[in-house]
């Protein structure tokens, strides 16, 4: 990978923290706010979004990704971000010929386009001072999830690009740091579609999936997985493929 990042020292920086109303975008905000971080979260749910900034101190922009527009002004308004967290993120549960050609498009825009986007209006900013972090939210369905197609390829997808932007920045004092956790507690299941009905692997809460992000910017982590053994599985994918699928075949969805 070239240059290994170094870490980032938080305190007193500006960072912006996209999908900040609930989950592990809202407990980000309160681990980045301990830090003494001059923090602006963004979120679609107006009043969600202002209880997470009057508990911070945090700015509240609200924005919907999926708009070019408001992308842009979310993108003016955090000009000076020296660290992007690109959390926002929607999942969809189901065959893939029952997903609404609407709701494709509306997952790749929030988990793919939006971050992809984002982080290239603000690097020539972070290029010109000559240091910043962006970390992009990927999850362990990138190996591959049934039930999940559209949702693990966008995971897929944003952790090629961050692999592939590090080569782009490498040497330039800017950091890229991927994080991909399993079943974390937070709304996200109810809302793709689908309730996390497993006893193993047990669901992290939403604080220590955010504590375990934020350590990771800290100390330069390419990759995080959440928790870490998780890593294993993809190093599994990689190594043996075949086993691996046909495992995921026999007992069902990864995440």
């Amino acid at each position: 990978m070239g240059v290994r990042p170094v870490g980032t020292e938080l305190r007193g920086r500006t960072v912006l923290l996209t999908g900040g109303s609930s989950g592990i975008g809202a407990a980000t905000a309160e681990v980045l706010a301990r830090r003494g971080c001059d923090l602006l979260v963004t979120g679609r749910d107006e009043q969600a979004l202002n209880r997470v900034a009057e508990r911070t101190g945090a700015r509240a922009l609200v924005a919907d990704l999926c708009s070019p527009e408001e992308l842009r002004r979310v993108a003016e308004r955090a000009s000076h971000a020296e660290v992007l967290i690109n959390n926002a993120g929607i999942g969809w549960s189901g065959q893939l010929e029952e997903m609404p050609a609407s709701e494709v498009h509306r997952l790749l825009t929030v988990n793919l386009a939006a971050p992809v986007e984002l982080t290239r209006m603000l690097l020539p900013a972070m290029r010109a001072r000559g240091r910043g972090h962006v970390v992009l939210m990927s999850s362990i369905a990138a190996v591959g999830v049934g039930g999940e197609a559209v949702y693990s390829a966008s995971k897929a997808a944003l952790r090629a690009f961050a692999a592939s932007l590090r080569y782009e920045l490498s040497g330039d004092g800017l950091a890229v740091t991927t994080v991909l956790p399993g079943a974390v507690r937070t709304p996200f299941f109810q809302r793709r579609g689908l309730a996390y009905e497993r006893s193993f692997p047990r669901m992290l809460s939403a604080e220590t999936a955010a504590e375990r992000l934020v350590r990771a910017v800290e100390r330069g982590r390419e990759e995080s997985f959440l928790p870490g053994w998780l890593d294993l599985a993809a190093r599994f994918q990689g190594a043996l493929p075949g086993t691996f699928h046909h495992l995921g075949r026999r007992f069902g969805q990864v995440r």
